[in-house]
């Protein structure tokens, strides 16, 4: 596979140092304990853009958000233990609605293919559709077959109009499908599975026909970095379920995902890890099982959702930072805004209102990650800030 054109306007550019491609099975993970650089403050801005509120949560937790072109949003509640009455909503005057209604979000194990179980990530589309990304998992109890799946509703009628079933072979039992993005030009979507029992890896689907398949299983750039434990809140965060537990690295692959306007390009990061990689989706595509290239894209901080605009930038969380920086189309990265609210950004969602939209919902907080004790505090927050461009749907 030949080097990326440098002068391409939205895949990795190779003038910048770290855009470098490498062979799947090199070593692309950088150690837990090496320094990186944070991203620099963003230049030509007199002021970094304001955080707007667009919606407060007092129950559970949100962890996903999308918007249509109509400017609805939809956001989703996973199922971990939080009192979840419904997995999927849309933000109505301000509050969550059970969407598209309160019987499909009834987590029915003996029907899961017909009830959203336990609700990841939601996405719409460029033909206006929603997309639900269920995981399957209830409270991290195994998947059933039938619950790990894809589930679009049509929002002029709020009805669901196609439900494609994962295989056990592509999402099994203790798979986590997290975040997923469309081409519908190419008629394919692409998903990440972050379970942290492995492997991780992307699958790819075939719209058409609804076949799907696993890539890039247990690499390097799919694996979360052994060891690797982030400072957030002034504290390493741990797996510390109890009080009497020393506490131990969190070990998360790849989670977040995005894809380039023109389709070429699919962006993803593990969770446990500072770094930005991407592929070129057509070694994605081909049914053989063929050599992926993998481009490491350099540090860009601890991530859990990514996206990408019109103009072809990626966007992304610094967790650790409680901050949203950008990838520029050169391959430089910047701080967009910094801010104690962003208590782990999430998910993002680009509007056609040119504004970014990202969940701060406190994960770092929970119980399992402080000795036992639920450290969040209410409410979890939707903002939204303007970025001077439209979503890269297509």
């Amino acid at each position: 596979m030949r080097t990326p054109d440098p002068a391409s306007t939205t895949g990795p550019d190779r003038r910048t140092g770290l855009a470098v491609p490498l062979a799947v099975g090199a070593a692309l993970a950088v150690g837990a304990g090496q320094a990186e650089a944070a991203p620099r403050p963003g230049s030509g801005a007199p002021h970094a853009p304001r955080l707007e509120t667009v919606a407060t949560f007092d129950g559970a937790m949100p962890t996903g958000v999308t918007v249509s072109r109509g400017g609805r949003v939809f956001v989703n509640f996973p199922r971990w233990g939080d009192d979840v009455p419904f997995t999927v909503a849309e933000i109505r005057h301000g509050k969550p609605v059970a969407y598209p209604d309160r019987e499909i979000n009834t987590p029915d194990t003996a029907a899961p293919e017909r009830h959203f179980l336990g609700v990841q990530s939601v996405v719409v589309d460029a033909a206006d559709r929603l997309w639900v990304v269920d995981t399957g998992r209830v409270e991290w109890a195994d998947a059933p077959y039938g619950g790990p799946k894809l589930v679009a509703v049509d929002l002029a009628a709020d009805k669901v109009v196609r439900t494609i079933v994962f295989p056990a072979s592509v999402a099994g039992p203790r798979s986590f499908v997290n975040d997923v993005r469309f081409d519908l030009v190419h008629g394919f979507a692409y998903l990440t599975d972050a379970t942290p029992d492995g492997p991780n890896g992307l699958i790819v689907v075939n719209l058409a026909t609804g076949e799907s398949w696993r890539r890039l299983d247990g690499t390097p750039s799919t694996m979360p970095v052994p060891g690797f434990v982030p400072t957030i809140d002034g504290r390493p965060m741990l797996n510390r379920p109890d009080g009497a537990s020393a506490g131990t690295p969190i070990g998360i692959g790849v989670d977040g995902i995005a894809l380039s306007p023109d389709g070429e390009w699919l962006y993803y990061c593990p969770l446990s890890s500072r770094r930005l990689y991407g592929v070129r989706t057509r070694d994605l595509t081909r049914h053989r099982k063929t050599a992926i290239q993998v481009h490491d894209l350099g540090v860009k901080g601890m991530s859990d959702g990514l996206e990408t605009d019109r103009a072809g930038r990626v966007y992304a969380g610094d967790i650790e930072r409680k901050a949203i920086v950008r990838r520029d189309t050169d391959g430089s990265y910047h701080t967009l805004v910094r801010d104690e609210r962003l208590s782990w950004p999430d998910t993002f969602s680009i509007g056609y209102d040119h504004k970014l939209y990202v969940v701060a919902n406190q994960l770092n907080r929970q119980a399992a990650y402080n000795g036992g004790t639920d450290l969040r505090r209410k409410p979890y927050v939707l903002y939204r800030l303007p970025i001077g461009s439209g979503p890269a749907r297509r």
